[in-house]
């Protein structure tokens, strides 16, 4: 059946095919970014609009994967294209000082309200990095605790526990992995029990309060305040990722309706409205450590943003996006109905075969095998049948016309529509 789907999907992606292999001759793998290629190979996308991809074969799809999830109105949205466009005829890179980072600033600074100060970069994996190094200057400490299957970009500081098995190294090249300890996502007692053993040297603790790569699983509100309670009281720093999740649920981050303190926010995705961003966010009397002004190179911390942070383009891009979602609030609440609809409705579809993890607009399919009855963890997530996943996805790309990156988690934007998520059900 699966050969099948794939003669099918090769018959009408004959260009994309021929531009694949081009593009093997250049790039590793044919890609910039790992989890972009599947077998047999990617299409080759030459537009979208918005819930739509199209394919240099002028194949369209119905898309959820939105641009790693970052495209919460959808391609092309009117508001941040017109922005754009008045922003590039006055040029879109300065490489000083501009306005619109200030404007971009003000609205954050108003829905976040632990932005008391912000630091721009250009992607999610230099936010985290610096906000781990942060940590280190600020307590004088070196050990960073991330979860069991946390994602938080390439980092070598992070670059541990993403895959199972967890215990296996990532990657080759990475040194002081003994810095980094992961511990088990929503079991609070495990974690503790690893905390306290590296608390004297314990900088920070990272987390996403939804786990993304999983599969969006939501953090317990129990095993999230517990392990602040803990990083409070040892004077480390509680770093939330709020890179998928802030702007995706609500307007603001996740974290204040699970009345959490962190100290360090990270934000991306949504906050670029489709362009290149990453921030860095959090406490003033810690965020302070960065200002290089004055101090010695031992008393500072060295974080630095990168030729293209803050440029005119993404702050525009991003001021659009957020301006959209801060007078339309009536979009979460369309978008997070589709998403429970998706979520119950495939459960239901599926008679017992699959779990459907998920919050909010944001959904996961898990084929279910060796007695698992719930996923509460990244564990129980890879001890699911993630072959039939790829196959699922697979399928819909070859034959229906509906694009998830196999294997990867679904976002809905304002773009879809129910009878989209009609069309996944058949």
């Amino acid at each position: 059946m699966v050969l099948d789907y794939i003669k099918e999907y090769k018959g009408k992606t004959r260009k994309s095919y021929s531009l694949f292999t081009k593009s093997l001759k250049f790039h590793i793998n044919g890609v910039s970014h790992n989890i972009r290629y599947y077998a047999p190979y990617p299409f080759v996308v030459k537009s979208a609009s918005g819930k739509n991809l199209v394919d240099v074969d002028d194949n369209k799809y119905t898309d959820y994967w939105m641009g790693h999830w970052s495209l919460i109105l959808g391609h092309g949205s009117k508001d941040v294209k017109d922005s754009l466009k008045k922003q590039i005829e006055k040029s879109w890179m300065y490489g000083t000082v501009n306005e619109q980072t200030v404007l971009l600033s003000e609205l954050i600074a108003k829905a976040v309200p632990v932005a008391e100060k912000i630091r721009y970069v250009t992607s999610g994996t230099e936010a985290t990095m610096y906000a781990v190094r942060l940590a280190r200057s600020v307590t004088g400490r070196k050990i960073i605790a991330k979860i069991d299957g946390g994602w938080h970009g390439y980092t070598s500081d992070l670059l541990k526990s993403v895959n199972w098995p967890f215990s296996e190294s990532e990657s080759s090249g990475v040194v002081n992995e003994e810095k980094i300890i992961s511990i088990p996502y929503n079991d609070l007692e495990k974690s503790l029990d690893i905390l306290k053993k590296h608390a004297k040297d314990l900088a920070g603790v990272i987390i996403e309060p939804v786990l993304g790569g999983a599969g969006c699983i939501p953090a317990t509100p129990q095993y999230l305040k517990g392990i602040q309670e803990f990083v409070h009281k040892n004077k480390s720093l509680f770093i939330l990722d709020e890179i998928v999740t802030g702007f995706r649920f609500r307007y603001g981050c996740l974290y204040p309706t699970m009345k959490l303190d962190p100290d360090i926010v990270t934000l991306g995705k949504i906050v670029g409205g489709g362009m290149a961003i990453g921030i860095m966010c959090g406490k003033k009397e810690i965020m302070e450590y960065a200002d290089t002004t004055g101090k010695k190179k031992s008393e500072r911390s060295y974080v630095g943003g990168g030729t293209f942070s803050a440029n005119p383009a993404s702050m525009t891009a991003g001021h659009a996006t957020l301006s959209v979602l801060k007078n339309n609030n009536s979009i979460y609440s369309k978008i997070n109905e589709l998403g429970e609809y998706a979520r119950k409705e495939l459960t239901k579809s599926f008679d017992g075969k699959v779990i459907v993890t998920g919050k909010g607009s944001l959904f996961m399919t898990h084929f279910v095998k060796d007695g698992i009855s719930e996923i509460t963890n990244a564990a129980q997530a890879s001890m699911c049948d993630v072959k039939t996943l790829h196959d699922y996805h697979f399928k819909m790309i070859a034959h229906d016309g509906i694009f998830f990156l196999p294997g990867k988690l679904g976002a809905i934007s304002n773009a879809h529509t129910k009878e989209d998520i009609k069309k996944i059900i058949k």
